[in-house]
């Protein structure tokens, strides 16, 4: 009877020490409250102030659909066996679906974007004297080249984004001007657009000339009919490269000027470090009170 009557004691025992030491910790925080308010306005205060001096990014999009061509597959039957004296030849006589997306993403294109649109001072604007129109260190050996442009423009400016599952690409560019960043979007495009059509344009050239050649030196008629069919497509090619400017990318959406910043999220960032600040600070006032506790038993003389 006893026991039974102490187990059934017991957790109401174990209960009421729970309560008592939420409230000897609701305690101490409430006598070290000033610590708490002190500690979590310096971190809110802060953040708040830092916030308000970094620059403001921008984020502008533009949508694109690839434009999809004949492939080397699709030729390959009225191609027949002159598909193999192409090949030896150098000459491409299909397109590749994955080759617009490679040329956007590529580095050979930002080369072109920073050298045609003279970034590398726009870039590294802290280290370019504009009035004097060069750059401040002393040694040519610390100036930034178009290798540190690529650099930073792939890094932290373009980003290049595939949707594998409608095959749309969004080209992105973020940058501390909202028109800036919308005309740079824009202009990158068209400038990858204009890159593969002046490259298609030269292969498709190639192709009829090559073709053209072959048809004026065989005699075989089924010859000259597969010659004639793929001299057709590729004079095509030509005069869709010469007259369609979205000849790789079809612009779904172009960049419009940006209204909202991507960074600093100011309202965010104050949130999180006061969030940080309250539980640094709640923290200390536990370690303090744990301090004193320790150092008064081991002065509190003995009996």
């Amino acid at each position: 009877m006893n026991d039974r009557s102490h187990e059934a004691a017991t957790p109401t025992l174990r209960e009421d020490d729970e309560v008592l030491d939420l409230m000897s910790l609701s305690s101490k925080i409430w006598q070290g409250k000033w610590l708490i308010i002190g500690v979590t306005a310096a971190f809110a205060l802060s953040s708040a102030g830092l916030v308000l001096t970094l620059q403001s990014w921008y984020r502008a999009e533009v949508l694109l659909a690839p434009v999809r061509t004949k492939s080397a597959a699709d030729l390959a039957g009225p191609l027949g066996s002159l598909g193999g004296l192409a090949s030896l030849a150098g000459l491409t006589l299909g397109g590749n679906t994955s080759e617009p997306l490679a040329v956007l993403e590529s580095r050979d294109l930002a080369r072109e974007f920073v050298e045609q649109q003279n970034l590398l001072p726009v870039f590294f604007a802290r280290r370019w004297d504009a009035k004097l129109a060069r750059w401040t260190p002393a040694d040519p050996q610390d100036w930034p080249d178009v290798r540190d442009g690529v650099k930073y423009l792939i890094n932290a400016v373009r980003t290049v984004k595939e949707d594998k599952k409608t095959g749309l690409v969004t080209l992105t560019i973020e940058w501390k001007d909202a028109k800036t960043a919308a005309d740079w979007a824009n202009l990158y495009a068209d400038r990858a657009n204009e890159r593969i059509r002046a490259r298609a344009l030269l292969e498709a050239q190639a192709n009829v000339d090559f073709l053209e050649h072959e048809l004026a030196t065989t005699s075989v008629v089924t010859l000259q009919q597969s010659i004639g069919r793929l001299l057709d497509t590729e004079l095509q090619k030509v005069m869709l490269a010469r007259e369609n400017k979205e000849f790789a990318f079809r612009v779904i959406d172009r960049a419009e000027v940006p209204k909202w910043r991507v960074w600093p999220k100011r309202v965010q960032t104050v949130a999180l470090a006061t969030v940080i600040g309250g539980a640094l600070s709640t923290y200390l006032v536990l370690l303090r009170d744990t301090i004193r506790r320790r150092r008064g038993a081991v002065t509190q003389p003995t009996v």
